[in-house]
């Protein structure tokens, strides 16, 4: 049983910071990628950011230099350091990994960027 639990997420106002957190437990041999997406109300599911176990990491056009993931593949965690928020980044955010086998979510977290 492989369980990824997010925290971090919360209100904040347009301009300010959060810093999400996602930790994976259970029977987790091998960690490909670890990642980030979110849905907004009435949207499809996005990607956000990816971070891979050789150090490279990616990031959605529409965050790109505003948010940073981070992650430390012995422990099983990733972060998304998310600065400069705007109204439109508020969303449900689910953290993801991708094992050999497979890729697991976590139950998402909401961040809502709000005056």
């Amino acid at each position: 049983q492989v369980q990824l639990v997010e925290s971090g997420g919360g209100l904040v106002q347009p301009g300010g910071s959060l810093r999400l957190s996602c930790a994976a437990s259970g029977s987790i041999f091998s960690i490909g990628t670890m990642g980030w997406y979110r849905q907004a109300p009435g949207k499809q599911r996005e990607w956000v950011a990816t971070i891979t176990n050789g150090g490279g990491s990616n990031y959605a056009g529409s965050v790109k230099d505003r948010f940073t993931i981070s992650g430390d593949f012995s422990k099983n965690t990733v972060y998304l350091q998310m600065n400069s928020l705007k109204a439109e980044d508020t969303a449900v955010y689910y953290c993801t990994i991708l094992t050999p086998t497979r890729r697991y979510w976590g139950q998402g977290t909401q961040v809502t960027v709000s005056s």
